[in-house]
């Protein structure tokens, strides 16, 4: 390798990335698994049935760009611990419309406020101004409108 090559790995945006990803994932994860029992792809689907409500296992998969199979462990492991509930669609008997329990709903609702806190956590070491430029570059680095 070149001496005179600027790029080091901690410059790198892809390395950089998943570092704060997986810095940032694994600490909120706590709330969710600690307390819960939950995995992380069912912690997503749960947030999106408490967020948008009743939803099928697809429009999950399409929301959270979450692969079909992922879901429906998540959904099968949220059922089990009765966070939700399948209800067959009259119109497509293929699809299953999925909504949360009493008890989702109040996971969700505790899980939502520590999210909430845990943003503004991580958030408060930026200025206004490079919290709004954070959050936008990634998300145009995600495709997220």
């Amino acid at each position: 390798m070149p001496q005179n090559d600027p790029l080091q790995i901690q410059d790198f945006l892809p390395y950089l990335l998943n570092r704060a990803a997986e810095a940032t994932s694994l600490d909120f994860q706590k709330a969710y698994k600690d307390r819960y029992g939950m995995l992380r792809t069912e912690w997503r689907v749960l947030f999106h049935l408490g967020r948008y409500g009743d939803l099928t296992a697809k429009q999950i998969c399409t929301m959270a760009d979450l692969h079909k199979t992922k879901v429906s462990r998540a959904v099968a492991a949220l059922q089990d611990k009765r966070f939700l509930e399948r209800t067959e669609v009259p119109a497509d008997r293929r699809n299953e419309l999925l909504a949360l329990t009493k008890l989702g709903q109040s996971a969700f609702d505790h899980l939502h406020q520590e999210a909430t806190r845990y943003n503004e956590t991580l958030l408060a070491s930026f200025s206004p101004a490079d919290q709004e430029a954070l959050q936008r570059c990634l998300k145009q680095m995600a495709n997220i409108p």
